[in-house]
């Protein structure tokens, strides 16, 4: 698998000088992790990057996820002592205790600058993580109004944008940055099958038969409950994708399955969260 992902296009080297600078006039990271991948969603350049800066974790697309892994990560991170708040930005949930955090911390912060007879200012925040996972989404949530552009592409926040949250936060979004190789094949996979690289630069189709693989081991019941497969699944991925196909209709002349749009439909569902909440990373 790492010799089929490989993506780092231009504009990243570009968003990494970019955080490298904003880093020394912002107090706090917020780093946004995908509740599917949490592990294989952490940009393992950022620590190097932001030094001692006080670091925050954000878990998004935890209605994706699976919850009780979830919550084993959850525990995880809280007991080696780092702040982090799990959200689902489509309905809100955790959008205010992550707000409360921060201004928390704002207050410290004020506090201190007071402590040494300057004048407060806003907290300044900067928003970082690999593409799609919700970035802007959760500012906009921070925010109350759609203020940061929003898109399901990998890369679509390309410059660099400041807003504002109320009276004691000011939030940089950034571009979402990868990092040039992807050493380990499980981090390339998660990042492919969640939409995290661009369709463009991998084999979708290989990679779709090693989540088919994975859902038949870890979720064994959810292909065939959601596709309403009424044999027992088939030895091999292939097969099961091929009887996916045909339960759909997905077929060609002969009757033969159309395998990629088969595994282009399972690979959708399971982005979209048809198949249901499930993780790929376990703590």
């Amino acid at each position: 698998m790492t010799t089929l992902i490989q993506w780092y296009p231009g504009h990243m080297a570009k968003t990494k000088r970019i955080i490298s600078e904003q880093l020394k006039v912002v107090d706090v990271v917020v780093e946004v992790v995908d509740a599917r991948i949490p592990y294989s969603s952490r940009n393992p350049d950022l620590p190097g990057l932001i030094g001692e800066k006080t670091l925050v974790l954000a878990m998004t697309k935890i209605d994706l996820a699976d919850p009780r892994i979830t919550q084993e990560w959850l525990d995880h991170w809280r007991r080696e002592g780092q702040d982090v708040v799990a959200l689902n930005l489509t309905s809100g949930q955790g959008a205010r205790p992550l707000r409360a955090l921060l201004e928390r911390i704002a207050d410290g912060v004020a506090n201190r600058m007071r402590q040494r007879g300057r004048q407060p200012r806003p907290l300044r925040i900067l928003v970082a993580g690999v593409p799609n996972v919700g970035k802007s989404s959760l500012i906009n949530r921070l925010a109350g109004k759609a203020k940061a552009r929003v898109g399901a592409k990998a890369g679509v926040t390309r410059g660099k944008q400041w807003v504002r949250v109320g009276n004691k936060m000011l939030i940089l979004d950034t571009p979402g940055i990868l990092w040039p190789k992807f050493e380990d094949p499980q981090v390339a996979f998660g990042l492919a099958v969640t939409g995290a690289v661009s369709d463009e630069v991998f084999d979708w189709q290989q990679v779709t038969v090693r989540l088919v693989e994975y859902l038949c081991e870890a979720y064994p019941e959810t292909l065939p409950t959601y596709y309403k497969l009424k044999e027992e699944l088939p030895p091999t991925a292939v097969e099961v994708i091929e009887a996916i196909g045909r339960r759909r209709g997905l077929l060609m002349s002969g009757g033969r399955v159309d395998f990629e749009k088969a595994a282009r439909l399972i690979l959708q569902d399971f982005r979209s969260g048809k198949l249901g909440p499930m993780s790929l990373d376990q703590p």
